[in-house]
């Protein structure tokens, strides 16, 4: 095997690990609920469909990081001071965030969602507007541990986070319904900022230096922003225009709420692997000197990243409706979902090469490139979901999620090849 594979697949194994615990927890949480009401998973998933794009641009904001720890490896006392430059980007993201999550109701009337499920949110928004906050202010020492190599430690606080969060939603959400799955996201988020930053400091060149943000620095600040906000912004597109789709498929009824809201659980499990090694691919790019080293490991971190999604998606072809029987117990959702499958295997493909070719962008600073490709892609799914949706239904929504993904693919492998040759 190539050595950039091996490198790869090396950093790769623990974040893809403790990403995988995390998934199993969120598929816990949706098998709880749908097994309980198909209203309360379509609640939760309407909820979610706000929450992901709104954690989605603290997220980009930290990952605007990357590269500036990156070439810090050898200096991690100037690798914290970044840490705290990216947190004070991401407090103004993370309460503007909090903010769209106390709209949720607002924002569920607009959209059309059925009155049924809108009636089961109760503390569901002010929960997560909380954990929002929580994320914004604590977040970013995993991201740190994997640009100075030390990707192992992020797993603890995965498993840590994981075993909270699964625990926390078998005991509260039979009592608690969707309230009790909020307690679990919002306790298991203050799990792995505890861990993950009390490893961060356990470093010896770190012991006894503060990770929380002190005297800003305008000037570093601005220069991370320039890097972070539009990957900020491209998950906010990204994500944004993904809540209307699911919106969408809410007009067409509980159970084609409840239906997408698993298969987009599923989706997260299928696409681990590329994920996982995209962020492990970004600070190594960060760091190549030539174009052809930084295009290697792009091309690695892609055919790790596709086998990935590829393999999964075979085992829920091939087992699809005993995979999907699991997250709920209404016979109209489980034949909508397992007719869904290969459209959502194709999707989860596309969209997955996407992510690592944005992370390719980013390590070579130009994410301003990804989000103009967001802005591409996700347009022509928002314009064309809705027309799609009432003409072929859930069928249609998942083919212009395809054609979405295709596009931004697409551009960024263009802007990749065109950045790296530099």
């Amino acid at each position: 095997m190539p050595s950039p594979h091996r490198a790869l697949l090396a950093a790769a194994v623990p974040l893809y690990l403790s990403m995988s615990a995390g998934v199993v927890a969120q598929l816990v949480g949706t098998a709880l609920l749908g097994r309980q009401a198909t209203a309360q998973l379509a609640a939760f998933a309407l909820v979610n469909a706000v929450l992901t794009p709104v954690t989605a641009a603290v997220s980009g904001g930290l990952r605007g990081m990357a590269p500036f720890v990156a070439a810090c490896r050898d200096r991690p006392g100037e690798a914290l001071a970044v840490l705290k430059d990216a947190r004070w980007l991401t407090l103004g993201l993370g309460a503007a965030g909090a903010g769209v999550m106390l709209g949720v109701p607002m924002i569920a009337r607009i959209g059309g969602a059925p009155g049924e499920v809108a009636a089961e949110f109760g503390a569901l928004p002010p929960l997560m507007a909380a954990q929002v906050l929580l994320y914004a202010a604590g977040s970013g020492a995993g991201g740190m541990l994997v640009a100075l190599g030390r990707s192992r430690l992020v797993l603890r606080s995965g498993l840590s986070s994981t075993a909270a969060n699964i625990v926390l939603h078998l005991v509260l959400v039979p009592r608690m319904g969707v309230q009790g799955s909020g307690v679990a996201l919002l306790a298991s988020t203050a799990v792995a900022v505890a861990v993950s930053n009390t490893l961060l400091l356990r470093l010896p060149e770190l012991r006894g230096r503060s990770p929380w943000p002190g005297r800003p620095r305008p000037r570093e600040i601005l220069r991370m922003a320039r890097v972070g906000l539009p990957m900020s912004a491209t998950l906010v597109v990204k994500f944004a225009v993904l809540g209307g789709v699911t919106y969408a498929a809410a007009r067409t009824g509980a159970q084609g709420a409840a239906a997408h809201a698993v298969l987009l659980s599923l989706h997260g499990l299928l696409g681990l692997a590329a994920v996982a090694v995209a962020q492990a691919a970004t600070p190594e790019i960060a760091r190549a000197v030539l174009p052809g080293e930084a295009r290697r490991l792009n091309r690695a971190a892609l055919t790790i990243g596709a086998a990935g999604v590829l393999a999964g998606g075979l085992v829920l072809v091939l087992l699809g409706e005993a995979v999907l029987g699991l997250f709920t117990s209404d016979a109209a959702v489980l034949a909508v979902a397992v007719g869904l499958v290969p459209l959502s295997v194709v999707y989860a493909l596309a969209d997955h090469c996407a992510i690592v070719m944005s992370a390719g962008l980013t390590a070579l600073r130009r994410s301003s490139w990804t989000l103009g490709s967001a802005v591409l892609g996700n347009g022509v799914l928002a314009a064309v979901a809705g027309p799609a949706a009432q003409a072929w239904g859930l069928n249609g929504l998942w083919l212009a999620l395809i054609a979405g993904s295709l596009i931004a693919a697409t551009t960024q492998t263009a802007g990749f090849l065109r950045f790296s040759a530099r």
